[in-house]
């Protein structure tokens, strides 16, 4: 074990995390360790240098309140122990579109400061300096600070992320994985309670405490603080850098990716050129579209399969994802394809919704998003399909009923998707809120231009393969002997309709 020497201000992981100055890092630790005091120390040092010298101004960015004064107190603490000439602690609000903000300073006499910030990720609009995010899975808005954070770093700036651990699809956890597997520059360090122990935290707690270390009491502190958390996986999760898999996320991403499969996302996005001719040019394009994109996959469904779709509807802000989905003879829900429209006008969204059901083979059921604007579009598939289709009104009651089967699928091998980075992001947005799987009010996506569309889409559509409805098909009688099958015959053909009730 390495001792606690009295005269040793850091300990050895505080002095490595210090010494690393990689642009981009990340700490995962057990609780109480004193790692932020030790990036006290960091700031200090920083702030307190000449710009010559690589100094520059550092901003912390803490959960709550009582984290930034402890942070500010830490440093001027190192600030006196350092003899670096600095003001006293000063509190400055800052004034935020509906919100005065208060945050507290400490300058230096080489022009720079520290500061810390709340969590508000505007906050670091327009500064220029190291940033720490301190707990940061335990952030509301971890995205937004980190991208705030990040385009500092144009400037020459530093990034710093610490915090336990909260959940294995938080994106905390998520950085860390990536940063692992070469996907992510960020150096990261795994601090566990074992770790620092080892290390010399126990003894310091005795020094500073002024009481005698013993192997016995350190084992029996350490086995205290273990059984003291409410459960086995919180005592991994806050002491030994295991996130819990029940982090909030309704499907982990390990569980999400084991069931993509090779198959095609088929986009159309809606110019604002497109949106302002006559309907008539655009249901010309669309079907233009419709032909090149979609018929040839249409054309490849099994027809001994029964095939079912969910829709979710977005207008201009969200998408529209419309997502067909195919029970196998060994009763596998195979989605062939996904089609995602972004500011499309409703008549083409139901021209393309439309094109899309008509050549599902024996059609089994569908259920549509309904709520606001998507109750048009739902209504007009209930009036053309009939009771084979049902309009949605998505509630607490529906989730809780439906997405537990919908889990099942994924935890059975019961579901085959596309393999696509932003389905994979929808999806990973379900979050049990209070008991209830649903998608959180924040957008998901690299661009945070979505909100779970194709989550929703694909929920829709496992519910809807579960309907215990009666499948519609019908033959058209082709004029002058065409083929029977073809689904782009003229109007004026004969469609004699074997299921009843659709046509």
């Amino acid at each position: 074990m390495t001792a606690a020497l009295p005269d040793s201000v850091l300990l050895p992981y505080q002095k490595a995390w210090i010494e690393d100055d990689a642009t981009l890092k990340i700490a995962e630790k057990s609780r109480r360790t004193g790692l932020t005091w030790g990036e006290a120390a960091d700031a200090v040092l920083t702030a307190s240098a000449s710009r010559a010298a690589g100094g520059t101004n550092h901003f912390y960015v803490g959960s709550n309140k009582e984290m930034a004064i402890e942070f500010i107190d830490a440093c001027a603490m190192w600030a006196k122990a350092f003899d670096r000439a600095a003001s006293s602690i000063q509190q400055e609000v800052l004034h935020d579109e509906d919100k005065d903000i208060l945050t507290f300073n400490i300058h230096f006499a080489s022009g720079f400061k520290i500061q810390a910030l709340s969590s508000r990720p505007s906050n670091l609009r327009g500064r220029q300096g190291n940033v720490t995010i301190d707990e940061a899975a335990h952030h509301e808005q971890l995205a937004e600070v980190l991208k705030a954070a990040l385009a500092l770093t144009m400037w020459g700036a530093k990034v710093r992320l610490i915090s336990t651990h909260n959940g294995v699809d938080n994106l905390f956890n998520e950085l860390i994985e990536d940063s692992r597997s070469g996907k992510k520059r960020y150096s990261v360090h795994r601090l566990t309670l074992d770790d620092a122990c080892e290390q010399g935290l126990y003894q310091r707690i005795c020094q500073v405490r002024g009481i005698a270390w013993s192997q016995e009491a350190e084992d029996e502190w350490k086995a205290n603080l273990l059984a003291d958390t409410a459960t086995r996986e919180d005592a991994l999760e806050e002491y030994y850098c295991v996130p819990k898999s029940g982090g909030g996320a309704y499907l982990s991403r390990a569980l999400i990716e084991a069931r993509m499969v090779e198959a095609p996302v088929v986009r159309f996005e809606g110019s604002a050129e497109f949106n302002a001719v006559p309907e008539h040019y655009r249901a010309l394009e669309v079907e233009d579209w419709c032909r090149r994109e979609l018929a040839p996959l249409l054309e490849q469904l099994d027809p001994r399969d029964t095939h079912a779709f969910g829709e979710d509807f977005g207008r201009s802000g969200d998408l529209t994802v419309i997502a067909p989905m195919a029970t196998t003879a060994q009763l596998l829900r195979r989605v062939p394809f996904l089609v995602e429209l972004r500011n499309v006008p409703f008549k083409q969204q139901e021209q393309v919704l439309c094109y899309i059901v008509d050549r599902l083979p024996r059609l089994q059921a569908g259920k549509l998003d309904a709520r606001g604007n998507g109750q048009y579009l739902a209504e007009q598939a209930v009036e053309r399909y009939g009771s084979t289709v049902e309009a949605v009104m998505l509630s607490q009651s529906w989730y809780l009923e439906h997405m537990p089967p919908f889990k099942a699928a994924f935890e059975d091998a019961g579901i085959e998707i596309p393999r696509d980075r932003d389905v994979a992001d929808d999806l990973r947005a379900l979050e049990v809120i209070k008991g209830v799987p649903k998608l959180p009010d924040a957008k998901t996506g690299d661009g945070r231009n979505r909100h779970g569309d194709a989550a929703i889409a694909l929920a829709l559509a496992y519910a809807a393969s579960l309907d215990d409805a009666t499948e519609i098909d019908f033959i058209r009688v082709p004029k002058g002997g065409g083929s029977a099958f073809d689904p782009d015959a003229d109007d004026e053909d004969i469609m004699t309709d074997w299921g009843g009730g659709a046509w």
